[in-house]
C-alpha cells in the first residue's frame, strides 16, 4: 500500500468523507470502525471508483485493547501509515450526575485515550522517516465548556490541546499535527446524542465541506481550521473571550437544552 491514510470512524459522517477524499486523491486507505457491513460497502466504492486498496479493521475503540490490536494488524502487513486521521468520537446530552457512568467511561476511551495510543503507537515510526501527517478531529466545543455535555466538550479540549503541544514538539520534523474543529454538523452524531433536539444544531454543516477543509488543512500542514460556521457562529465563538464566564455558561445551557 502507498500513500496510505488510517481513518478512524470512517464508516460514516466526516470519517466517511475523509476516506472518499483521499481515496480521490489515489491514497490507499485502512478504514476503521465497529460496522464490518458499512466498511465493506465503502472499501468496495473506493476500489472500484478509484482503482486503490482498502484494508478494513473491525475494531470497536471502546474496548481498551483494540488500539493495539490496529497497531499490530497493520505492522504484521509491513503498511507504512503515512496519514493518521483520529476521527472516532461520540458524544451524550444530560447532566453529568444522571448519566450512566459506564456511557462516559467509554466517552472518554474513544474520545480521548484511544486518539492518545494512536498516536503514540504510529508517532514514533513517523519520526523515524521523519514524515508523515496526523489529523485529529476536535469540535468548536473545545473553546467552552459544556454544560449537558459536559465529558464531551472536555474531551475535545483535550482533543485541541494536546495537538497543539505534539506541533510544537515536532517543529524540527516535517511531521505536522492539525486540528479539525467542526461546528454543528449533518451527522448521526447529532442523533445518536440526542443534539439533533436541541438549539445548537438548527443551522449544520454538510459532512463533506468538513471534511475537506479539514484534509486540505493537514496537507497544508496547519495546526488547526474552524469548519462548518455560519457567520452568526463565528461571531460567537469570537466574542467567547469577552464573555462572563457565568453567563456564558448559561448561554450555552439554554442552547444544549432539548426541545419539548
Amino acid at each position: 500500500m502507498k500513500n496510505t491514510a488510517l481513518i478512524t470512524g470512517a464508516s460514516s459522517g466526516i470519517g466517511r468523507e475523509l476516506a472518499r477524499i483521499h481515496a480521490a486523491n489515489k491514497g490507499d486507505l485502512i478504514i476503521v470502525a465497529r460496522t464490518k457491513e458499512k466498511l465493506e460497502i465503502l472499501k468496495d466504492e473506493l476500489q472500484k471508483k478509484h482503482g486503490i486498496k482498502v484494508l478494513v479493521i473491525t475494531k470497536d475503540l471502546t474496548q481498551r485493547n483494540a488500539v493495539q490490536e490496529i497497531y499490530q494488524e497493520v505492522t504484521a502487513l509491513d503498511i507504512k501509515v503515512k496519514y493518521l486521521i483520529n476521527n472516532a468520537g461520540f458524544g451524550g446530552h444530560g447532566k453529568f450526575h444522571e448519566r450512566k457512568w459506564e456511557s462516559d467511561l467509554q466517552m472518554i476511551q474513544v474520545n480521548i485515550l484511544a486518539l492518545t495510543a494512536l498516536t503514540r503507537y504510529f508517532l514514533p515510526g513517523f519520526v523515524k522517516r521523519n514524515d508523515g501527517k496526523i489529523l485529529n478531529v476536535s469540535s468548536t466545543a473545545c473553546f467552552i465548556p459544556g454544560p449537558l455535555q459536559a465529558v464531551y466538550y472536555a474531551s475535545k479540549a483535550y482533543v485541541t490541546s494536546f495537538s497543539y503541544a505534539l506541533s510544537e514538539e515536532l517543529s524540527d520534523t516535517a511531521i505536522t499535527v492539525t486540528a479539525l474543529m467542526p461546528g454543528a454538523t449533518e451527522t448521526e452524531f447529532a442523533k445518536t446524542s440526542g443534539m439533533d433536539r436541541t438549539e445548537l444544531f438548527n443551522k449544520t454543516a454538510q459532512p463533506q465541506e468538513v471534511a475537506l477543509a479539514g484534509y486540505n488543512a493537514m496537507l497544508d500542514g496547519k495546526l488547526d481550521i474552524v469548519a462548518g460556521l455560519t457567520p452568526m457562529q463565528k461571531v460567537m465563538i469570537a466574542a467567547i473571550p469577552f464573555m462572563p464566564k457565568k453567563a456564558m455558561l448559561k448561554q450555552v445551557r439554554k442552547m444544549q437544552e432539548l426541545n419539548k
